[in-house]
């Protein structure tokens, strides 16, 4: 098999360049969703439930984009025409979903609509962003592997700090960050319409610079006989089958890791309104500067991971990293209650911020070099997804329930998200590491 070559820096960098837009897009959702239904009127018993959407919509759609892009050859390339199709759907639905409050519907329907809207908006990202993932395992080698994610970490949290304070800044500037009951704010409004002239630049940027190898090249350099190199079946179940241990035992690490985020998402908001400003009112004046620190502090979170994702591949050992990673996140998850200070909420962000910087990056570098020779990338790619996803549709059915046992009080389920998280890390040690 042909070896890939070794790629100048701003070739890894065009790769994953992109991934800055549709992160900004990805932060907005996350940072900003529950506040959103919350000001909708969604009850915190139900709110976990508004977040079945987003992975369910992941776990349907990237194993589709994967298979898909595995058989497409065109003139703009193999991975990229999904990729910008995504974006463009994205784009559309980032001025949609924020004005779910401001069309005059009943509660209920103002609900389903935006219901619909997020399932919309999660499925052109996740259509957006799984090309990423697969252009760096189809045009980069296992030696520059850990860089490149790494890269990709980089721009993922550099997108996120943008977007996370998008509405702290436009309500310092004067944007109004409260409404009438109901209604999302004009702050959270444009962050989303600014997020969205970003995105669509970004992947204009990437769809301009990246040329993808055409199907003989791809053939050499992933010893694939054929010149397309996927003629052979490419049933899901099969490649279930023949995949590699190391698919499986990240997938377990995963499973706890992203079970963790979940929570933090679904409740995170509530949780330090209630530790630090005593209220969880959502039509309160003290709720909404909560929201907008909350992003702040989701930037504290990705600045963090951009520093911390600098730091990962200077560790020896991959298992280590990945390992010391998680628990100072779990640690950081913990913390969050025990911190009335509104500035002290920024230690337990720092922590959180090493475990997501490690999510981002470790996973792919140790799947994407135990299938090198297996073919079918993007397939495989799409359902190591589902070990991103099934775990919050799971966490999601589950989170009422586990909200009840805890006392009902979304403070408390941060700690139940450290305790996964360090349970992820000790999962660690079981991972087979390819030299």
């Amino acid at each position: 098999m042909k070896q890939k070559p070794n790629l100048p820096f701003w070739s890894l960098w065009n790769l994953s360049f992109g991934f800055f837009g549709v992160q900004i897009a990805y932060a907005l959702q996350s940072a900003n969703i529950s506040r959103i239904f919350r000001t909708l009127g969604a009850d915190p018993h139900d709110l976990s439930f508004f977040w079945i959407l987003p992975p369910l919509m992941g776990i349907l759609v990237q194993p589709i984009v994967g298979t898909l892009s595995d058989k497409t050859w065109c003139r703009y390339g193999r991975r990229i025409p999904y990729l910008f199709i995504g974006a463009a759907v994205a784009v559309a639905v980032m001025c949609l979903l924020p004005n779910s409050g401001s069309l005059h519907l009943a509660v209920s329907a103002a609900l389903i609509f935006g219901l619909i809207a997020l399932m919309l908006l999660d499925t052109s990202i996740n259509m957006a962003m799984q090309p990423f993932k697969m252009l760096v395992g189809d045009m980069v080698n296992e030696e520059q592997k850990a860089k490149a994610y790494s890269i990709q970490s980089f721009l993922c949290n550099a997108g996120s700090v943008a977007g996370y304070i998008f509405p702290f800044i436009l309500t310092w500037i004067g944007v109004k960050n409260v409404a009438q009951e109901g209604v999302v704010p004009d702050s959270v409004i444009w962050s989303f319409y600014i997020g969205a002239a970003i995105l669509i630049l970004c992947v204009l940027y990437t769809t301009a610079k990246v040329k993808e190898m055409p199907p003989e090249e791809y053939a050499q350099y992933h010893g694939l006989k054929d010149k397309e190199g996927q003629k052979d079946s490419a049933n899901w179940f099969v490649l279930l089958k023949n995949a590699p241990s190391t698919f499986w035992k990240v997938g377990l690490v995963q499973f706890f890791c992203w079970a963790a985020f979940l929570y933090m998402w679904t409740y995170v908001v509530d949780a330090v309104s209630e530790t630090v400003w005593n209220t969880t009112d959502p039509t309160s004046e003290d709720y909404q500067v909560a929201g907008n620190w909350t992003g702040v502090l989701y930037a504290v979170q990705a600045m963090s991971s951009v520093v911390w994702a600098t730091i990962l591949p200077r560790f020896s050992n991959m298992k280590m990293a990945y390992a010391v990673s998680l628990i100072l996140g779990g640690i950081g998850f913990a913390l969050i209650p025990f911190m009335p200070s509104q500035y002290g909420q920024i230690l337990p962000f720092l922590l959180i911020g090493c475990g997501w910087a490690a999510m981002l990056a470790m996973p792919f570098t140790f799947v994407t070099n135990a299938l090198e020779g297996y073919g079918h990338m993007g397939a495989y790619l799409g359902l190591f997804n589902g070990t991103i996803c099934l775990p919050q549709i799971i966490a999601a059915l589950c989170g009422g329930t586990i909200f009840s046992l805890v006392g009902g009080h979304q403070s408390t389920m941060m700690i139940v998200a450290g305790v996964s998280m360090v349970i992820g890390a000790c999962c660690v040690s079981i991972i087979g590491e390819r030299k």
